[in-house]
């Protein structure tokens, strides 16, 4: 063989090649979210497309701007923006004010994203660092509407506050919320609540298709779970075990964040123990912002928490390197009869 003609290309690990780029993963996720997105439209009325839609116009739109002004290459190929643009109506209530939702798109992907580097770089997840952000307009951001609302897209509507799920299990009334709510409208998502975390059902399927695509792994959503499942079960306030950790598992954001939000790759840890400590971390925050803080709901900031431990983590829990086994720590070596001599002078 004449190797003097071969086109060889040096380069540094790693040597693996595939197609599966960070636009083929984001278009996944995108792909996951389109049923909890039709539902939402369906339970809200098509003001849930509308917020969707301009929110991922507004996270776009500002990472556009932002790399053009500063000269830098044009990122909204990989679509990680239209994923945090869809993720941040998803956490937001369908009656949420625009200005306030553009609001939180440019702290998402100018503060949080862009100042620290850009995708693969910012040490927070944008949608929930935006959704903390945007809770400094409280009243907005906690006006709920109640399931088949059919709220228009613009204009005037009625935006009374209606109790969530969430709001009656932090009172521990679980008997209110049966009354309201029973366990199979709150499985299929006729509750109200956030935008897009209100069907589990439909994010369950969400996630199960990201699995099966091998876009996340299953240590993170089933630590983060199944954390609240055994501590809502073993802490139940005086009420029906089952019952109890059955609405707290429905309730709320838990499946939209430990499927889409937790998982994310920038954010969560390498290894796959750091992975399962980590989903782990973040169910026990939930429980015990669930149970004794001032806010009914602790995913957000759960997640926010643990994304700031990412990095002890990964430090902490390194992976055993390809090729290279564990070795005894190897004896040192003696000192020669001249080296003692200089010693002891």
């Amino acid at each position: 063989m004449d190797y003097k003609s071969l086109n060889l290309i040096g380069s540094s690990s790693p040597h693996i090649r595939t197609r599966d780029g960070a636009g083929h993963i984001m278009g996944e996720v995108l792909i996951a979210m389109v049923l909890p997105l039709a539902f939402a439209v369906y339970n809200f009325g098509p003001r849930a497309l509308s917020v969707t839609a301009v929110s991922l116009a507004g996270c776009c739109g500002f990472e556009w701007l932002y790399r053009a002004l500063l000269k830098k290459s044009n990122t909204l190929g990989d679509l990680s923006a239209a994923v945090t643009g869809v993720l941040i109506a998803f956490v937001c209530p369908v009656t949420i004010p625009y200005w306030i939702l553009l609001i939180g798109d440019f702290f998402a992907i100018v503060v949080v994203k862009q100042l620290f580097g850009g995708v693969g770089k910012n040490f927070l997840n944008p949608a929930l660092a935006a959704r903390a952000f945007m809770l400094s307009w409280a009243g907005e951001m906690t006006t709920w509407v109640g399931p088949r609302a059919n709220v228009p897209a613009w204009g005037a509507f009625d935006a009374a506050t209606y109790p969530t799920p969430m709001s009656l299990l932090h009172e521990g009334d679980l008997t209110g919320l049966q009354q309201m709510y029973d366990l199979p409208k709150m499985f299929v998502g006729l509750i109200g609540g956030s935008l897009g975390e209100v069907s589990a059902l439909l994010l369950i399927l969400g996630g199960l298709f990201l699995l099966w695509r091998k876009v996340i792994t299953w240590y993170i959503p089933v630590g983060f779970i199944g954390t609240v499942a055994l501590l809502t079960f073993l802490f139940s306030r005086g009420n029906d075990p089952v019952q109890w950790m059955l609405y707290n598992l429905l309730g709320g954001g838990l499946m939209l964040g430990a499927f889409f939000m937790a998982t994310d790759y920038v954010t969560s840890p390498v290894s796959h123990l750091g992975q399962a400590i980590y989903g782990v971390g973040c169910g026990l925050i939930t429980v015990f912002i669930r149970y004794f803080g001032s806010y009914n709901e602790g995913v957000c900031y759960a997640i926010l928490v643990m994304n700031l431990t990412v990095w002890i983590i990964d430090k902490s829990i390194k992976p055993r390197r390809f090729g290279v086994a564990k070795s005894r720590k190897a004896p040192a070596p003696k000192a020669s009869p001249e080296k003692k001599k200089e010693a002891v002078k």
